[in-house]
C-alpha cells in the first residue's frame, strides 16, 4: 500500500513526497475495503502534503482530489470521468478509481495528509466478482493510456487544486469555489436515486453538499439526511 508507506515517512516526520507503485498486494480503500492493484496495470499512487488548512476541511481534500482525478483523465484520455460523492471515479456507471484520505490533525489544523489515488488504466479484464462493477481507461477507450503521462497530469491538476483550497480557505477565492464545481462535475450530487447504507439503510434522491461537503439525501420516508461516510449507491 502506498498509503502505507507515505503514513510510515509521515510519522517520521517527512511532510511532501510521492509514492508511486507498479503492484500493491495489500491495496486499500475507503472504509477498509481491498484495492485490486494488478501489476503493470494500474496507476497506484500517495502524496503526502501539509498544507494550511482546519480539519474541518479535510473531506474537502477528497472532494479536490476528485477533481484532479477527472481533469487528468480528461486531459490524458479525452474521456469525461463522473465523480460518485465523495470519492470513487465512474465511467459507465462503473468504477475505474477510488480515492483514500488519510489524515492527521494538530488541534483544529490539519498535521498531515496522505492522499492516495488508484486508476484502473490498462486492465483488460477484472476478477469475476467485479466484473460488473469495475472498468478501467483503456477498456472504455479501446487503446492503451500512458501511466507515466496520467501520473504527470494527476499530480499537476492536484497540485492545483490543493494551492486552491488553500486560497478558497484565506478567502482568496472570488469565483466558484470548490463544493459548487465538485457539484457541477458529479451527476451524484443532486437529483440522484439512491441507497445509502449508513444509518439501518435508507433510499432517496440526492440534494446538494451542504457547507462541509457532506452530502444531502431527501429520504423517501419524507426526512432530510446528511450523509456521514460514504456507502452510497445507485438506488
Amino acid at each position: 500500500s502506498t498509503n502505507a508507506l507515505a503514513l510510515e515517512a509521515a510519522q517520521a516526520g517527512a511532510r511532501v513526497g510521492v509514492w508511486v507503485a507498479d503492484e500493491q498486494t495489500a491495496g486499500r480503500g475507503r472504509g477498509g475495503h481491498g484495492w485490486h492493484s494488478a501489476a503493470g496495470e494500474g496507476l497506484y499512487l500517495s502524496a503526502l502534503i501539509a498544507p494550511p488548512l482546519p480539519m474541518t476541511m479535510a473531506l474537502w481534500l477528497s472532494l479536490a482530489t476528485g477533481l484532479a482525478a477527472r481533469a487528468a483523465i480528461r486531459e490524458v484520455t479525452g474521456m469525461k470521468v463522473d465523480i460518485r460523492w465523495p470519492n470513487d471515479l465512474l465511467l459507465n456507471r462503473r468504477k475505474c478509481g477510488g480515492i483514500l484520505v488519510e489524515t492527521a490533525v494538530d488541534g483544529a489544523m490539519l498535521r498531515y495528509a496522505v492522499i492516495g489515488v488508484g486508476i484502473n488504466v490498462n486492465h483488460a479484464g477484472f476478477p469475476a466478482e467485479l466484473e460488473a462493477l469495475a472498468t478501467s481507461l483503456r477498456m472504455e477507450s479501446h487503446g492503451e493510456v500512458s501511466r507515466e503521462a496520467l501520473l504527470s497530469a494527476l499530480l499537476r491538476a492536484l497540485d492545483k487544486e490543493i494551492a486552491l483550497l488553500v486560497q478558497e480557505h484565506r478567502g482568496e477565492i472570488a469565483g466558484a469555489g470548490l463544493l459548487e464545481r465538485f457539484a457541477e462535475a458529479s451527476s451524484w450530487v443532486r437529483g440522484k436515486r439512491v441507497k445509502v447504507e449508513e444509518g439501518g439503510g435508507y433510499t432517496g434522491l440526492t440534494n446538494g453538499l451542504d457547507g462541509r461537503g457532506f452530502l444531502l439525501v431527501d429520504g423517501d420516508d419524507g426526512v432530510m439526511r446528511t450523509v456521514l461516510s460514504g456507502g452510497v449507491r445507485e438506488g
